[in-house]
């Protein structure tokens, strides 16, 4: 019998106080297709940076294809054949598909110049080979989010990579472009290459996946084969408690209140915004979202709704156009100002937009509402603490510390402080954009319950979301953006993910009123 492809085994890892790994273990045999998952904080993470030579083992032993590898070095992984694909693309967008792939080993033709016709053949070869078709002399720039999927994935396969982690692979996917990789990472197996995926999607790791390990506060719990198991059972080793799996079932419309309303919401009027490049990033969009409804936007990432988004947070200029919250006009207001309007925003980019990573956790929960918590132009430090512990306990914040950074927490658990601080602050109108990427099933659980706890509390919604089972499951009434515009509107009750993904892609047009 042959040695595992990966065989972990008793690995501890610490940060300080933070237990990351305790005796976790993972073993993945060769030519198949083998998912990680737990919720934010279970050790995931480590784990895989320990495999790929990012960082080294308190203790334990690490093993690839029957090999004492423990504590080697990023660049041991990669002669061994680990390829690690980020969820974060890191790929140089000025350069070509083809540059991408070679780059820092590039072939030469004299000298120090490259032998680009070369380059550009191996990689056309390579992407026919594996499925990933994809034109080697397209600017990275130019791809759209499936494409430049494909190329990081040709990247670690360039290197010779037959061990490959991919760090949730589909967060950025349309349904049809995941079918694609799907169909490429069956076919990579079948072909002998080992697989090792880490996603919260369960239905995908059901779908996809030949066997499951199941790590919880830093320990492993579980490993099973995917045939013997269901994505509730999955879940419930995952959090340790029965999970309600929301996002497989619709919410059921609030019936609209009669009499005078204190609130009217967030109504768009032909809004057009221009993009870096001069051009219409977002073209005469006009809708509403009323108190007590949530109206959801489903698209193929970089179709508009970014810009869309940010431009009503305030922080992109309107070309044209208006926006009005609860009958004031903010359409030149300042961000500070749409907040004072009743205005929140949880931005997609958490660290771009909603974190300031050196920030104690503390600090970061009162962003943008620093004025609540001074007295005299001085930060009363006592409120700012009880507010904290406060947030901690109510979103499940782990580690639970208020004064450590928030560079030091998990993705998820960074997500968890932004959600937190937005729905924290009085608002009666919330932008939502991407609520629940990179968060685990028990708090994607807790953040649904927030948002229709704040629908039925008269809150106007507008959520964004590539998780099309989501904006199903929560949603009024579902808007598809393409190219910029509404391409359609429709109750929840008459979509379906396959309805909405012809949208998604063109293959469909219908009536955006």
């Amino acid at each position: 019998m042959s040695a595992p492809a990966v065989l972990m085994e008793g690995i501890d890892k610490s940060f300080g106080p933070v237990h990351a790994n305790r005796g976790a273990s993972l073993e993945v045999s060769k030519g198949e297709i083998h998912a990680l998952v737990g919720e934010n904080g279970a050790g995931k993470s480590t784990l895989m940076r320990i495999l790929g030579g990012l960082m080294k083992p308190d203790a334990g032993r690490v093993e690839v294809n029957g090999h004492d590898v423990t504590g080697w070095s990023t660049n041991d992984a990669i002669a061994a054949g680990i390829g690690v694909v980020h969820q974060h693309f890191m790929l140089v967008p000025t350069l070509s598909v083809a540059e991408n792939l070679v780059l820092g080993c590039e072939p030469k033709v004299r000298g120090i110049v490259m032998d680009y016709d070369k380059a550009s053949d191996d990689v056309r070869k390579l992407s026919n080979d594996t499925g990933l078709v994809i034109t080697p002399d397209r600017l990275v720039s130019d791809l759209s989010v499936g494409e430049a999927q494909r190329v990081e994935i040709l990247k670690v396969l360039f290197r010779g990579a037959r061990i490959l982690v991919l760090d949730e692979p589909t967060a950025v996917l349309s349904p049809p472009e995941v079918r694609e990789l799907w169909t490429v990472l069956r076919r990579l197996r079948d072909n002998g290459d080992t697989i090792v995926l880490i996603t919260h999607r369960l239905d995908e790791v059901v779908e996809l996946s030949d066997t499951i390990t199941v790590m919880r506060a830093g320990q492993t719990v579980a490993r099973i084969k995917t045939a013997d198991t269901t994505p509730a059972e999955i879940a419930r080793l995952m959090v340790g408690r029965e999970v309600s799996l929301s996002a497989g079932k619709r919410v059921q419309p609030l019936a609209q209140p009669t009499g005078p309303r204190p609130n009217q919401g967030l109504e768009v009027r032909n809004l057009t915004v221009m993009g870096s490049r001069g051009i219409r990033v977002v073209e005469d969009v006009s809708f509403s979202v009323k108190p007590g409804e949530i109206l959801g936007i489903a698209g193929v990432e970089g179709n508009g709704q970014t810009e869309l988004i940010e431009t009503l947070a305030g922080l992109r200029p309107v070309f044209a156009g208006d926006i009005v919250i609860d009958g004031v006009d903010v359409t030149r207001r300042t961000v500070a100002e749409r907040h004072t309007a009743g205005l929140s925003h949880i931005p997609e980019d958490r660290h771009r937009r909603g974190l300031i990573l050196e920030y104690t956790v503390a600090d970061n929960l009162i962003l943008g509402v620093e004025k609540l918590f001074s007295k005299h132009g001085v930060i009363d430090r006592d409120k700012v603490g009880q507010n904290a512990l406060h947030a901690i306990q109510s979103f499940d914040i782990r580690p639970p510390n208020p004064v450590l950074a928030a560079r030091a927490l998990s993705g998820g658990n960074q997500q968890k402080v932004v959600v937190a601080r937005e729905m924290g602050r009085g608002f009666s109108v919330l932008l939502a954009s991407q609520p629940t990427r990179g968060v685990d099933v028990g708090a994607i659980e807790f953040i649904h319950q927030q948002l229709l706890d704040a629908r039925e509390r008269g809150k106007a919604i507008l959520l964004v979301s590539a998780e099309l089972n989501e904006v199903l499951a929560l949603s009024d009434r579902i808007a598809v953006m393409y190219r910029g515009k509404f391409a359609v509107v429709m109750p929840s009750a008459e979509a379906s993910e396959d309805a909405l993904g012809e949208y998604m892609i063109g293959a469909k047009k219908g009536n955006a009123a």
